[in-house]
């Protein structure tokens, strides 16, 4: 007797232009087809579901959960310096140049 398969085959119908890029994505990423395309899928999935789904907390979790977001943490001094520092594509810096 066989062992069931646990995969299940889903069929796709993509213009050619789409399964080129997809293809050529999944070569560089040194990856089959078909490991790439369940990979984005799951991905785009998870994120969908992380979307829709609603997150429960008991009242003493969330009011913990609020807390945390509303006390600041200690300033990052590298991070500090960077967003002291004007973008590259701002004017003070076109004029420098």
């Amino acid at each position: 007797m066989k062992a069931r398969r646990k995969q299940k085959t889903i069929s796709v119908r993509l213009p050619e232009t789409d399964l080129a890029i997809i293809d050529h994505a999944a070569h560089l990423c040194g990856l089959s087809l078909t490991d790439f395309v369940r990979g984005a899928d799951v991905r785009v999935a998870e994120e969908a579901l992380m979307e829709i789904r609603p997150i429960r907390m008991s009242a003493e979790g969330f009011a913990a959960f609020v807390v945390t977001l509303d006390t600041p943490d200690d300033p990052v001094p590298e991070m500090v310096d960077l967003l002291r520092k004007p973008a590259p594509w701002s004017l003070d810096m076109v004029a420098k140049s």
